[in-house]
């Protein structure tokens, strides 16, 4: 069962100066002692969660396994849940594929698993986290994150014009948009789009696009739309197969996901 109240966490964005292309950032802070275990709803992006807290710190849980501290949650973790005891505190990075395979060198091997942030960025992920700790405000720390993922994208693995536009495109038609079609748009074949855009994002573009699909409708269902309203507007063929999609990504029925406090929180830490 999932646990969390909302208004008694404070949550910081960071203003427009310091964002980045592909990259969101958010900042978490738990005013009063308390308990929280929350599932995370499939989003399509790698998330990084820096951990900030004093004390117990904030647990992860995926496949049985979990994580204290920082960690990095590729694309489709499964079953995620975030826990911790007390003043909890964290930063949340989410990363567009595109993004995290310049950031963190590649994600195929990412997908399905939630990992430690120092298994992926070595001693610097150590470095980073003693800034964050020493900052004076929220703005500081949005700040030394921006500058560190800057140089990183600037320096990190190339992902191909064509992944990068196909990628763009689903983004862009929030789902609805046919993979074979993309293909045709960027003069490969089926079997190179496939090769390439699993290689370099970690993912197959036919579930990218369902994936994309999904987080479209799961808030417009967190809005409080009505099941026949999303199928509607999402693109489904019909109830049955939004609610089966819903369950694909989420585990949840499309009422699950309404009521999800991961998705009660989403417009607020992460605007437009």
């Amino acid at each position: 069962m999932s646990s969390c109240d909302w208004s008694l966490v404070d949550v910081a964005v960071p203003r427009r100066a310091v964002r980045l292309p592909g990259v969101s950032m958010a900042g978490f802070r738990q005013r009063v002692p308390a308990l929280v275990d929350v599932g995370m709803v499939a989003h399509p992006s790698v998330t990084v969660l820096v951990d900030l807290s004093e004390g117990e710190g904030v647990v992860c849980e995926s496949g049985g396994r979990r994580v204290r501290g920082s960690v990095v949650a590729g694309l489709l973790p499964g079953d995620l849940r975030v826990g911790g005891r007390g003043m909890g505190e964290c930063l949340q990075i989410r990363l567009q594929p595109v993004a995290a395979s310049a950031v963190l060198g590649g994600v195929r091997d990412l997908t399905g698993t939630v990992v430690p942030l120092r298994e992926v960025w070595g001693p610097g992920a150590e470095r980073v986290e003693e800034r964050l700790h020493a900052a004076a405000s929220w703005e500081e720390r949005f700040a030394i994150v921006a500058d560190v993922l800057r140089g990183r994208l600037g320096a990190g693995s190339r992902v191909d014009a064509e992944v990068v536009h196909v990628w763009r495109r689903m983004v862009g038609s929030r789902g609805r948009v046919r993979v074979e079609g993309l293909a045709d748009e960027v003069g490969w074949g089926r079997q190179r789009l496939w090769s390439r855009f699993r290689a370099q994002l970690g993912i197959g573009p036919k579930r990218a696009v369902r994936l994309v699909r999904f987080d479209h409708a799961a808030r417009l269902l967190a809005a409080g739309r009505t099941p026949a309203g999303v199928a509607c507007a999402g693109g489904y063929v019909d109830q049955s197969h939004l609610h089966r999609e819903v369950r694909a990504f989420s585990g949840l029925t499309p009422g699950g996901v309404a009521a999800a406090p991961w998705l009660g929180i989403d417009e607020v830490a992460w605007p437009g």
